[in-house]
């Protein structure tokens, strides 16, 4: 086997024997069998220890184990301690996956602050079908078949072509020490379930399981390559960049082969869950929506617009004592006020009005249901949603739509229409520029 990982090293990894690397050791076979060949191969690493405290005595007793073996192969040693059932009780997830959560966040934040190049894993082949089949027992889309990768980002696991049984004769004829998990042998979990039965069924089907997994694995995996070649001709037809998010072109969507699974390609990475619910979009009425839990998806006449969720918090509100002459809107831009002698004619950006007219502090803020205004030119009231209505505005801009009050009374619909009430008159000396940039 050492044979062979420096092979793959050599072909698929080169880099590894030139960079900083941290080594994820839990003091299991894979792990301890990981770190040995590293070392073999005259690798710069650390090792890296996760304590779950999931089993009492026991988990302590690893952290000890994994502490002895770096002190003996004179490499440094990181270890965390994690409270992970708070961690899962607080987060609503399971124990596993607040276990990967934690291990993962904590080697991100190791590297960055110690410098690591790459994290390496002990995945191997074995893991790489239980996961499959997890995946596939649950549901799951093309991308939750295609199992654990080899490589993401900074982590590499370098065993993941190495099976179970190989990477343990391996230890075996090495007379290399190593701690047993005891929730292994337990079927409490659906990965020890598939483990212990399901797999060894499997090969007593196909001794081969492994191999012909592998190459079927392949396959799955280049026909995911070609279809991401198919999205990214697709991707600039359909999608364009919209001030508030993206706009997608329903017209040519529904001329696109197979729109659903298009749709899918396209907004996979965004959570959202029903997916019949949002191809029916495309017919739905103006205004309906499709959620997930960070992004939404909105029909806009001819287009769906994909926008984040805001925060209720960004929907504040901003003063302006007189006197001053600016004030910054976070995530919009700078509201300027500037006394002048004369105006010019009021533009998109700007406008010009009597200080005379204006109640201090002016404030600003995003628009309510009722708001109204005189539209400069006009003499009679129109609510603003019957202006955002003539002028088409999305939802998206309405929301993102801020308003100018001096009092109760609106003096502008910034960046859009100025109120007729606040009008410059003749005879008026005190004039105010208020411009947008």
């Amino acid at each position: 086997m050492e044979k062979a990982f420096k092979k793959i090293i050599k072909e698929e990894y080169p880099f590894l024997c030139t960079n900083k690397l941290l080594i994820a050791v839990s003091g299991g076979v894979d792990s301890i069998v990981l770190a040995h060949l590293c070392k073999m191969s005259k690798m710069d690493f650390s090792i890296a220890h996760c304590n779950f405290n999931l089993r009492g005595e026991e988990s302590d007793a690893d952290e000890a184990f994994v502490k002895e073996l770096a002190e003996k192969m004179e490499v440094p040693f990181f270890t965390q301690s994690f409270n992970t059932l708070k961690f899962a009780e607080n987060a609503g997830i399971s124990i596993q996956m607040a276990a990967r959560e934690l291990r993962y966040n904590w080697f991100e934040e190791l590297s960055n602050s110690m410098e690591f190049d790459f994290t390496l894993t002990a995945h191997h082949a074995n893991d790489n079908l239980e996961t499959f089949l997890i995946n596939l027992i649950r549901g799951t889309g093309p991308e939750g078949l295609q199992g654990i990768k080899d490589k993401h980002h900074q982590l590499i696991r370098p065993l993941i072509n190495f099976s179970r049984s190989a990477i343990e004769e391996y230890a075996n004829s090495k007379s290399l020490k190593w701690r047993e998990d005891s929730s292994n042998a337990s079927d409490k979990y659906m990965r020890n379930r598939i483990r212990h039965h399901m797999v060894p069924l499997m090969q007593e089907l196909n001794p081969q399981l492994l191999e012909t997994f592998a190459k079927t694995q392949q396959h799955l995996n280049e026909s995911m390559e070609l279809v991401e070649d198919y999205m990214s001709l697709l991707y600039p037809k359909i999608i364009s960049r919209d001030v508030f998010g993206y706009a997608l072109d329903i017209a040519f969507l529904k001329k696109v082969p197979n729109s659903k699974q298009v749709l899918y390609q396209l907004l996979k990475s965004f959570g959202f869950t029903e997916w019949n619910d949002v191809h029916d979009l495309m017919d739905a009425q103006t205004g309906k929506m499709v959620l997930s839990d960070t992004h939404r998806l909105i029909k806009d006449r001819n287009r769906l617009l994909l926008t984040e969720i805001q925060d209720e918090s960004i929907n504040k509100e901003y003063q302006l004592e007189k006197g001053e002459e600016f004030v910054m809107i976070p995530e919009f831009g700078t509201l300027h006020l500037t006394e002048v002698e004369k105006f010019d004619k009021a533009a998109t950006h700007s406008i010009f009005v009597p200080i005379r007219k204006l109640k201090f502090p002016l404030l600003i803020r995003k628009w309510k249901e009722g708001d109204f205004f005189v539209p400069f030119g006009m003499k009679g009231k129109k609510k603003l949603s019957d202006y955002f209505k003539d002028e088409k505005f999305s939802l998206p801009q309405k929301e993102q739509t801020w308003l100018l009050f001096s009092g109760e009374d609106l003096v502008w619909i910034i960046n859009q229409r100025a109120d007729n009430r606040f009008s410059v008159e003749k005879g008026d000396r005190e004039i105010l520029k208020i411009s947008f940039s």
